[in-house]
């Protein structure tokens, strides 16, 4: 039986992003097929109850980690206040992967959820890890990137 992986739907060609597209990523399905995993596919936006397509998201201020402690802030293009939904999203993305045993999750990068080198802030690429990714490190699971492929 092989291992399962958390992975970002988009990745697996599900029209899951924000703008209702998906990111397909053939490194990501030779990866999966190479170490024979199967993918469990999570869009923590979707988990949290948004709808696709949605507003584009950014980091206001700090990122992933700094929502999560309550100094960070997420807003849509309408300046709505987002942390709240997305804290939500994340928890639902850890309780599925506690639920189907994921060790590892392998998520889109530049995401506001799923970053784990980097984030939008204010328009700008930068530095940070999304939301989901900074709760799913610090509840144990290994996060990497199609970009670490």
């Amino acid at each position: 039986m092989s291992q399962t992986l958390l992975v970002s739907a988009c990745l697996l060609g599900l029209l899951t992003r924000y703008d209702g597209q998906s990111k397909t990523n053939p490194k990501v399905l030779d990866y999966l097929q190479r170490h024979d995993l199967t993918p469990i596919p999570v869009c923590p936006e979707q988990l949290a109850g948004l709808s696709t397509p949605r507003p584009l998201t950014f980091f206001a201020a700090g990122s992933g980690p700094e929502v999560l402690d309550g100094s960070g802030k997420i807003v849509n293009t309408d300046r709505a206040d987002m942390n709240n939904v997305f804290i939500k999203g994340a928890e639902q993305t850890l309780q599925i992967a506690r639920l189907v045993g994921c060790k590892d999750a392998l998520l889109k990068d530049g995401s506001p959820s799923c970053g784990v080198h980097r984030i939008c802030r204010n328009g700008t690429r930068t530095a940070g890890q999304g939301i989901t990714t900074a709760l799913l490190q610090r509840s144990g699971l290994h996060t990497f990137s199609e970009e670490d492929l």
